[in-house]
């Protein structure tokens, strides 16, 4: 069976009709959707000789009426199979706010003088931008107000802000629809008043010259969205003769620009998911411009700071875990690069920050992290040390060289974000903020664990789970499993006050940190993409079945969740196990990974060549197609699914989902609830306002409850 173009209006008819009437969700508005006719007209998509006939390629089409009318009549269908749970809803929602600090603040960081900090006003969706003369003092100065450049916009995001040298001007980047394109506006810091010069259409990547008059920004390819140019803007002259710095014509790298430490250069990276090239310009002579510290070099992967008379750099060169190396600012070119920190087989180095008397090392080991202080006159070196079994810590605004101050953050399952001052001299950690979680937030009726499953391959897979005390592992409670497993992206136990709504109702909820991600090394992110992208699926698989086998839950009681990459997770997982699952939630899900991967007009295609492979190669294709969710939907029982999705999405165009829900409507052969929900004003991370997205986590939240048969 097909779904037809002018089946939208009859979906929206139906949902309508399931609304006026509504009934539980596994009653008359889950079977309320008509039998859907054939006679669309299928899409041929030929390619090594396999022709594939997609019948719902027409989704594509934003600006097509018939199209929005389908997405609309989905939500439609959506709100009326989730008419029961609406009190669930605006419970769980009202429990969520009510743990948050109304009128929050983040702890001030030193900058150039200034101490800088986001705050929030009671019932504001969005942050001011502060600053103040110390840490202590009272003398605010407000430079942004996001509650007030919001109003008018139904999506309002902010992505940088950048004072000047000269601190007469702030410049900050402003999308206003969700799809990733940046107006930048200036603003006079003494007066508030707007400077007339704007910006429009960048990637929201920007920095200052040494001056303050010049301000270097990137720009996307207007129809692939890939950022591949970097523009010299003048402040007070007409943004058409803004000059272009560089252009990144290599389709599959994208490029933005950034400065050091010391700010005394301003560096161009061109990026590639396995290679890096960096430019540097040195403000103390822009008139030589920029130069290429290191050639790109297919694999090499490299990143620069300055100290002294020294770039340190990054380098996976002979070191897949990563190495640190030095070489003369006056030499670059022809010097041997000098060993800093070698690279260790048994250690990630994930990043370093440099002071005046410390060099700090982000490290990895056995898939937890750590940080690790090394003296730079050769006194004994020291760790940081964490007493959770799993959390997440990162360096952060650390923005002076002479200081013996390290700020980093602290979280893990059970602890909210924790911001500490750790002095590197005498080893004093001093806690500057936890997040505060309202209502009666009590550690202490929560418990953590890491365990490890096997792998079908005999590889150790970690699992971080938390749930709250006084549970009975006997296969009855309901678990939520977490993973995404790509990009080498490693996904760290941290803290969710909203979590809680699930916690405080008998759920577990458990990170499968699978491969795909660098958890354990440069290996563990190559075992688990391009041809070894099928390790990410299948080691979900078996940390869910290792998840039942302990007692934690049992398939009647278990749910899986994955966004965007890890919807692709999702997708996979639920053709090759439906059974093993009661539930899953999709968030912005690839799914559509042959067509999409062929597309090199739309936005991330050319630049994800070496994640996925390249479908114009025959093996790339089969290998894809292999296991891409929505080519690999069949005829059979799946289970209860809900997807999200965001029309203005430029990562994961809204058409995969579309597509995918369309095809397992006629294809399945149970009447599991299938539900699409499409934020009609928003992009690949959904609703904008501080507020505004617990609604969307609301509505997952009570999609799980409400199969558990939990009402409140």
């Amino acid at each position: 069976m097909h779904l037809p173009r002018t089946f939208a209006l009859l979906l929206a008819a139906a949902a309508l009709a399931a609304c006026q009437n509504p009934a539980h969700r596994s009653g008359a508005a889950a079977t309320a959707i008509p039998e859907p006719v054939a006679d669309v007209r299928p899409t041929k998509l030929e390619k090594h000789g396999h022709v594939r006939v997609d019948d719902y390629y027409w989704l594509r089409d934003r600006e097509d009426p018939e199209v929005i009318a389908y997405l609309e009549a989905e939500n439609a269908y959506t709100d009326a199979v989730m008419a029961d749970t609406e009190e669930l809803q605006q419970e769980l929602y009202d429990e969520m706010i009510a743990r948050l600090v109304q009128d929050d603040a983040s702890v001030p960081y030193e900058e150039d003088g200034w101490w800088y900090y986001t705050r929030f006003v009671e019932g504001g969706e969005y942050p001011l931008y502060c600053r103040k003369p110390s840490y202590d003092s009272d003398e605010e100065m407000v430079l942004l107000d996001g509650n007030a450049l919001a109003q008018g916009h139904t999506y309002f995001a902010i992505d940088e802000t950048q004072v000047s040298p000269d601190d007469r001007l702030l410049a900050y980047s402003v999308d206003t629809v969700g799809r990733r394109k940046y107006d930048i506006h200036f603003r006079a810091i003494r007066t508030r008043q707007l400077v007339p010069d704007v910006i429009p259409e960048t990637t929201g990547n920007m920095v200052w010259g040494d001056e303050g008059r010049t301000l270097y920004y990137s720009k996307q390819d207007p129809d692939t969205l890939r950022a591949y140019q970097i523009w010299k803007h003048v402040m007070g002259t007409d943004v058409a003769k803004d000059e272009l710095v560089f252009q990144e014509d290599d389709d599959t790298f994208r490029c933005f620009v950034t400065k050091t430490k010391s700010k005394r250069f301003i560096l161009i990276v061109s990026s590639h998911s396995t290679t890096t090239e960096w430019r540097f310009l040195d403000t103390q002579a822009p008139e030589e411009g920029f130069h290429v510290l290191w050639p790109r070099r297919k694999g090499l992967r490299y990143g620069v700071e300055h100290f002294g008379d020294h770039f340190y750099v990054w380098s996976n060169d002979g070191a897949p875990n990563g190495k640190l190396v030095r070489v003369p600012i006056d030499s670059y070119a022809t010097a041997k690069p000098e060993v800093v920190v070698a690279h260790r087989d048994d250690a990630l180095l994930e990043d370093f920050e440099v002071f005046e008397k410390y060099l700090v090392l982000s490290e990895r080991v056995d898939g937890l992290q750590g940080v690790r202080i090394v003296p730079w006159d050769g006194s004994p070196e020291h760790s940081i040390t964490f007493d959770e079994p799993t959390y997440s810590v990162n360096t952060t605004d650390n923005h002076s060289f002479a200081t013996t101050t390290l700020r980093f953050v602290y979280t893990s399952l059970t602890t909210p974000r924790s911001t500490y001052d750790y002095d590197m001299a005498s080893h004093e950690r001093v806690l500057r903020k936890q997040d505060e979680v309202l209502g009666g937030f009590d550690p202490a009726n929560y418990a953590s664990e890491r365990r490890w499953a096997v792998a079908r391959d005999g590889t150790r897979v970690p699992i971080s789970i938390v749930y709250r005390k006084g549970l009975v592992r006997d296969g009855s409670a309901p678990l939520l499993l977490y993973a995404y497993g790509s990009y080498g992206s490693s996904t760290d136990a941290y803290f969710s006050s909203a979590r809680l709504s699930l916690l405080d109702r008998g759920f577990v909820y458990a990170i499968a940190h699978v491969r795909g991600g660098r958890e354990m090394g440069e290996r563990w992110y190559d075992q688990g993409k391009l041809f070894h992208k099928k390790n990410t699926f299948t080691d979900f698989v078996d940390c869910a079945e290792f998840l039942v086998s302990e007692r934690f839950t049992s398939p009647e009681h278990l749910y899986a969740l994955g966004g965007s990459a890890g919807g692709l997770l999702m997708g996979a997982i639920l053709n090759m196990r439906p059974d093993l699952f009661n539930g899953v939630i999709a968030a912005v899900p690839f799914v559509d990974v042959v067509t999409t991967m062929l597309d090199d007009t739309i936005p991330l295609t050319t630049f994800e060549y070496d994640e996925w492979g390249n479908p114009n190669e025959p093996a790339y294709y089969d290998y894809m197609l292999s296991y891409s969710p929505y080519d690999q939907v069949e005829a059979k029982a799946y289970p209860n699914l809900l997807v999200t999705t965001g029309l203005h999405d430029s990562q994961v165009q809204y058409w995969e989902p579309a597509k995918w829900v369309a095809k397992l409507r006629a294809k399945r052969t149970n009447d599991a609830e299938l539900l699409l929900e499409t934020n009609m004003d928003a992009g690949h991370g959904g609703a904008s306002g501080r507020f505004q997205r617990y609604q969307e986590v609301a509505l997952e939240y009570a999609f799980l409850l409400d199969l558990e048969g939990i009402e409140k």
